[in-house]
């Protein structure tokens, strides 16, 4: 067995996973009852799969030109994913998407009172 093969099978083994992530993230999204935890179901296993997968597409393809963009996608992802997710969050949760009944701890409510407040002043 040598490197083009152990590639090739490690290849296939990252897309099959990230592809699994994706597609419970999906399920995730489609089935969770609020907006947060359906934001939580679209970011956290959405990133790792497309990490999987570029790293996949990275072995399959194994030139240094195609891993570098490849590279570059997964950053991105890595930093878009997390803003836009709390952009998302405060959006729905100033809007009343999010149903109280299931936070546990809601310390924006604390924080929206308190800026309500210095503005009144």
């Amino acid at each position: 067995m040598n490197w083009s093969d152990v590639a090739m099978v490690a290849s296939s083994v990252f897309l099959v996973l990230g592809s699994l992530l994706t597609l419970i993230a999906a399920i995730g999204v489609t089935r969770f009852p609020d907006l947060l935890a359906r934001m939580h179901a679209a970011t956290k296993p959405q990133v790792l799969g497309l990490v999987l997968m570029m790293a996949g597409l990275a072995l399959a393809l194994g030139t240094s030109q195609v891993t570098w963009k490849l590279t570059l996608v997964v950053l991105f992802q890595l930093i878009t994913a997390p803003v836009s997710a709390h952009m998302v969050g405060r959006a729905g949760y100033r809007t009343g998407k999010v149903r109280s009944d299931l936070l546990v701890v809601d310390e924006l409510t604390d924080d929206l009172r308190a800026a309500r407040e210095d503005a009144d002043r």
